[in-house]
């Protein structure tokens, strides 16, 4: 089932947000992206439904495995790219933007064979 650009951001949102806090609710997700809480409120209920989040009767948000899985290959791709623009004499600011936007459109097979490339200048095996 393919999964909007959208949902990818909050899902990885929910994820950064998971490894600085113990929980993260809602608001939380508003804050950190600068949205309003009725347009949280509508992607978190659509993200139940699909079984990408749980939310428990506090309205504190997890990540199921597919969740994570989708949040988890997006925050790589992320990471990675940002890392690589960089190395090559971009902004950080630059780097991150255009980064957010790649992340979503590589396939995984060009994401592989960077990350494979990015991997040999580290050990030396360009």
């Amino acid at each position: 089932m393919a999964i909007h650009e959208s949902a990818e951001n909050y899902l990885e949102t929910i994820l950064m947000l998971s490894q600085q806090k113990s929980e993260v609710r809602s608001i939380d997700i508003a804050n950190e992206l600068n949205f309003s809480k009725p347009s949280v409120s509508v992607a978190m209920k659509n993200l139940r439904n699909s079984g990408h989040i749980k939310m428990d009767e506090n309205g504190f948000i997890t990540l199921t495995e597919s969740g994570y899985q989708i949040a988890s290959t997006i925050y790589e791709r992320h990471t990675l790219i940002s890392k690589a623009l960089m190395s090559l004499g971009v902004d950080e600011e630059t780097a991150v933007a255009d980064a957010c936007r790649i992340e979503h459109v590589i396939s995984p097979e060009s994401f592989e064979a960077i990350k494979k490339h990015l991997k040999g200048k580290e050990t030396g095996k360009s």
